[in-house]
């Protein structure tokens, strides 16, 4: 006796309704990332070259993520692709993280082959350059606030303009040193904090969507105790095969086996663990299994 149990996801993930947002931070990242590589170049300001660069990831990321959700939306199941296309966001905060990985090991390469002999960059340029780098990033931080707590992909998007933020900053800091003081080593210095800062930020989201891509149990769920908390159900003689893993932010899944008394309803051993993983621990797709004693020999056989 088997059961699948699940609530639907029609907008195709918690991400899905945050669309225009996304739509709008994509826009405005596009507009000043153009203004930032331009006068970056005109001025040889490294630092505003790494800005723009982390820009260029905000604005390939974020156009990333809104295809990931147009996937996403598309995402219903079909007999080849069973459980849609929702790892779509997932492989688009990996792609993310790649892209930050990447270009903070550009800019501390370029950084630190300028530090023996900085060039001359005017600071008035890069300060009105960040400042209005600075307004952007404040604004797409803004959009993208809410729903990086609730998707993994959102949240790719999201590290990435706080990356940026934090770099116009810096950026505005380089700029306002060389205009007040001419030192010229000011803006590698800043180029190479910018890239130290972003690195252990893009490591923790790689992690995050490898984890989910290996099928790993979530962070926050105690597969032992639910493990005994089936067990422990009245009629419930064995638990085995049981499995949880995430399918994208927000949508954990679970699969078991759940072995019986032959003298317990399987109905009722059925909606009771249905009860527990979605009451208590939040799974609201389980697939369980109901199996008289005789039947669960077979699992012993197998190999994985």
């Amino acid at each position: 006796m088997g059961h699948g149990h699940g609530h639907g996801h029609t907008a195709g993930s918690a991400s899905a309704r945050h669309l225009p947002r996304l739509a709008a931070a994509l826009a405005i990242g596009a507009a000043f990332m153009v203004l930032e590589f331009a006068v970056g170049f005109a001025t040889s300001s490294l630092a505003l070259i790494s800005d723009a660069a982390h820009m260029l990831t905000d604005v390939v990321g974020v156009g990333m993520a809104l295809t990931a959700i147009l996937l996403a939306r598309r995402s219903t199941p079909t007999h080849r692709r069973t459980f849609g296309l929702y790892r779509a966001e997932v492989l688009a905060a990996l792609g993310n993280a790649l892209l930050l990985f990447g270009v903070a090991g550009y800019v501390l390469y370029e950084a630190i082959s300028r530090i023996a002999d900085p060039p001359e960059v005017p600071g008035l340029p890069v300060v009105l350059a960040a400042t209005a780098g600075l307004v952007a990033n404040l604004a797409s931080f803004a959009l993208l606030r809410s729903g990086a707590k609730e998707s993994i992909n959102l949240r790719g998007a999201y590290l990435e303009v706080l990356a940026d933020l934090i770099g116009s900053v810096g950026v505005l800091v380089s700029g306002a040193i060389t205009l007040l003081t001419g030192w010229r080593y000011a803006d590698p210095v800043i180029g190479v904090a910018i890239g130290l800062f972003v690195l252990p930020r893009t490591y923790v989201l790689a992690r995050r969507a490898l984890r989910i891509l290996f099928q790993h149990a979530p962070e926050l769920v105690d597969v032992r105790a639910i493990n005994a908390e089936l067990a422990a159900l009245p009629g419930v003689a064995d638990v085995h095969d049981l499995h949880i893993w995430t399918l994208t932010s927000g949508m954990e899944v679970a699969s078991a086996h759940l072995t019986v008394d032959a003298d317990a309803d399987g109905s009722e051993v059925l909606l009771a663990a249905q009860r527990l993983l979605a009451g208590t621990h939040g799974i609201d797709h389980a697939t369980l299994q109901v199996e008289a004693q005789e039947a669960a020999k077979r699992c012993t056989e197998l190999t994985w």
